[in-house]
């Protein structure tokens, strides 16, 4: 009787064991801080399917918005925004025409005056969520598990360290060459091309100190952008904190980028380039598109050229023509 018993209680303590051992499955609360514009259309993808496999998302956004609406799959938490909806979308409007006169002066100038106007709204939004008591208090007690955000505009950034949450960054790159110093990455001129520069990985030496020249050109849109930013870090933490030690609080870097298009460049291990996010889900063509792709081959000298020599030299039965089509077709 006792051995009748051995292997079943052997077998209870096994799974015990694996019960003891094995991670339950359970959804993380996430607490969203998007960018406005493409930057939440990209990263709205990402809610969805953190949704669709069971995760809680709240997302924390302006009251005054263009793209951020209220969708099934998430909740929003709205803060206050120091402009109106119309204001807001003539300053938007704003950035559209810039580069439109010829003039390089007065592109710069226009430039320079709609990105301060930005800067200061956003920094001003900024300043309005972090002074909010009683939501941080309610982000608090929410116990978020990690916060998704675009350091673009690092106000996600500064709330994620400041409620000592990990922070998992969503991009497409910051200027400067910011994202190197947060991550820790070496940057050098000789072989990485600045953004906007046209330059290839292979360079001239000219070319290689123009690259190493042109980001002193662009520090003074930086300093517009992220010194505000860095003076609320500053009066948060009530100490001095630069933009990259808020910006090296991130455990995670996700850069809408990939290799396919651009240069080699060294990379972190918390560095997962995901370019491919943005692509359109391939879908099935109708029958209709295929059969007229079939009658095009058939029309064409182009599909006696996929053939091998071989089959020049015979005249195939019309089925086998439509056999080989069908295959390269589906091998497109």
């Amino acid at each position: 009787m006792a051995t009748a018993l051995q292997v079943p209680l052997r077998g209870l303590l096994g799974l015990l064991l694996i019960a003891c051992v094995t991670p339950w499955a359970e959804g993380w609360k996430v607490l969203v801080v998007p960018m406005e514009g493409s930057h939440w259309l990209s990263m709205k993808d990402v809610v969805r399917q953190l949704h669709a496999r069971g995760h809680q998302a709240v997302v924390l956004a302006p009251e005054v918005s263009l793209h951020i609406k209220g969708e099934d799959f998430f909740t929003v938490n709205f803060y206050t925004f120091p402009y109106t909806q119309e204001e807001y979308k003539n300053m938007m409007d704003e950035g559209k025409f810039v580069f439109e006169t010829q003039n390089y002066l007065e592109s710069l100038f226009k430039a320079v005056t709609s990105f301060k106007k930005f800067t200061a709204a956003y920094e001003r939004s900024c300043v309005e969520l972090l002074r909010n008591n009683s939501l941080i208090s309610q982000l608090n007690s929410s116990s978020f598990d990690v916060v998704l955000t675009d350091p673009v505009f690092p106000c996600g950034a500064v709330l994620a360290k400041y409620l000592s949450i990990p922070a998992v960054f969503f991009l497409r790159g910051i200027p400067c060459g910011l994202d190197f110093e947060g991550t820790g990455c070496p940057n050098p001129s000789s072989y990485i091309p600045q953004l906007l520069t046209t330059y290839s990985d292979h360079m001239t030496f000219l070319q290689r100190v123009k690259n190493m020249l042109y980001p002193l050109g662009l520090k003074f849109f930086c300093h517009i952008a992220f010194s505000p930013f860095e003076s609320i870090a500053s009066e948060v933490f009530q100490g001095e904190v630069s933009l990259v030690d808020v910006l090296s609080h991130a455990s995670v870097w996700l850069f809408r980028g990939d290799f396919v298009l651009e240069y080699p460049r060294p990379i972190m291990p918390n560095m997962v380039f995901i370019g491919g996010i943005n692509c359109v889900s391939r879908k099935s063509l109708s029958q209709v598109c295929i059969a007229a792709f079939i009658q095009s081959m058939f029309q064409q000298e182009t599909f006696l050229k996929l053939l091998p020599r071989a089959y020049l030299s015979t005249r195939l039965p019309k089925d086998v023509y439509l056999f080989i089509c069908t295959s390269l077709w589906r091998g497109i």
